[in-house]
């Protein structure tokens, strides 16, 4: 695989779309194209981030320990004993089981990372230094390499080496407590945004430092956390504390800084309703046939209709109650203004948009839903299914040097696992 300073520029690329509007990549190059990157990372976050490097073209090694990964348990649904948690987060990988607490399998590892452009993994901190193959170490062995290490809180303060785990950090960050109504109390957020975001930041922090390295030829260290990741989402509540002194209510299905901005149920389906300035309210007002509504003096400007919020929200729920909430939604779109029907997860994927869109992959049993990063030229895609357990373990062996009977040694020896550990 060819290697190369910082990102790689990739030349051309195909991308076909099937009848169905499904989005699968036929790619010669690819935007990280010999981007070579070393996965220990286990559960969401390191995995999600990985997938999406993957998406792009790098070469990612996914080293499981001999159980392997946990997710694969997390189910059901499953497909062939891998729950569908595991699948939406591994495509583009390739998978080898290796023992990392023998001194054989750290060996097999350092030899992975010789021309390795990134290390990514999420053990508790300390573990790889106790293990010896920790930062310090394995820059000495590669110096381009950039080590990204994820945690739930960092190794130092009053929480540092603890674990953590997505909704119990955000709860601890504040999300639940902005989170909820008044009658249900501060409630958990129904999506894994901590870990999601979290990837996302590790991505963001890896191309980071292969810019830099590009220019000073130098890997770096980087750290990111679940409850760094987790603060840094509370916008705009924490700036809003910070200035004001006052805690955020719980608003429910509302905005707290914007008036309309909210569910409202319609005859078929509820709506989400955003209206983002003066000049929309006006345009709002008429749409729903109350033109009158944008010379009353207790909804003229936002801080009126702020003031007014109740009185505002019944003449709006009246005026809706008797439309359909699609069409509805979609006329108000078709004016400029933001509104979309509350649909759930059929209803979305199977939405006319989504089909357009190509953002379902699908190749043979697989379904997932693809890469939002659109590149023109080089566009990524779906290129292989998520990895069976150790599914590639002799192919990627061979091609760090290790002959065949020496594979058979190590697979006898248990240092690389074929088979996971129940």
């Amino acid at each position: 695989m060819a290697h190369h300073e910082g990102l790689v520029v990739a030349a051309d690329s195909s991308v076909t779309m099937t009848e169905t509007g499904q989005l699968t990549m036929n790619s010669k190059r690819r935007a990280l194209d010999g981007f070579k990157v070393v996965d220990l990372s286990r559960v969401l976050g390191g995995p999600f981030a990985t997938q999406l490097l993957a998406d792009h073209g790098a070469d990612v090694i996914k080293v499981e320990p001999p159980q392997g990964d946990e997710v694969r348990d997390w189910g059901p649904p499953f497909h062939e004993d891998d729950a569908a948690y595991f699948l939406a987060i591994n495509r583009n990988k390739r998978s080898i089981g290796l023992d990392l607490a023998r001194e054989g399998g750290r060996a097999v590892l350092l030899k992975l990372l010789e021309d390795a452009d990134v290390l990514i993994e999420n053990f508790k901190p300390g573990s790889m230094e106790a293990w010896g193959i920790g930062y310090a170490e394995l820059r000495e062995r590669n110096p381009r390499l950039i080590y990204c290490k994820i945690s739930g809180f960092g190794a130092d303060g009053p929480l540092g080496g603890f674990p953590g785990y997505d909704s119990v950090v955000g709860a601890m960050v504040g999300h639940c407590s902005v989170t909820g109504s008044q009658e249900s109390g501060p409630t958990r957020i129904g999506l894994p945004v901590v870990d999601i975001s979290t990837g996302l930041y590790c991505v963001n922090g890896i191309l980071l430092a292969a810019m830099e390295r590009a220019s000073s030829g130098e890997g770096q260290f980087l750290e990111v956390t679940l409850y760094d990741t987790a603060l840094s989402l509370m916008h705009p509540h924490c700036t809003n504390f910070f200035m004001s002194g006052k805690l955020p209510p719980l608003t429910g299905n509302q905005h707290a800084s914007l008036v309309p901005y909210g569910m409202f149920p319609t005859r078929t389906v509820p709506v989400m309703l955003g209206v983002g300035n003066d000049n929309a309210f006006r345009k709002f007002a008429e749409a729903i046939k109350r033109p009158d509504l944008a010379g009353d003096p207790r909804f003229v400007t936002n801080g009126d209709r702020q003031q007014h919020r109740d009185e505002l929200n019944a003449i709006i729920t009246a005026q809706l109650s008797e439309v359909d909430g699609e069409e509805f939604a979609l006329g108000l779109l078709r004016a400029g203004l933001v509104c979309g029907p509350v649909l759930d997860t059929r209803q979305a994927l199977e939405s006319e948009h989504t089909k357009a869109r190509g953002i379902v992959y699908e190749q043979d049993w697989y379904r997932g839903v693809g890469t939002p990063i659109r590149l023109d030229r080089t566009p990524g895609g779906l290129g292989t299914l998520p990895p069976k357990f150790s599914q590639h373990a002799r192919e990627i062996l061979q091609e760090h040097g290790f002959a065949p009977a020496a594979i058979d040694e190590l697979a006898t020896a248990g240092v690389v696992a074929m088979q996971r550990r129940r």
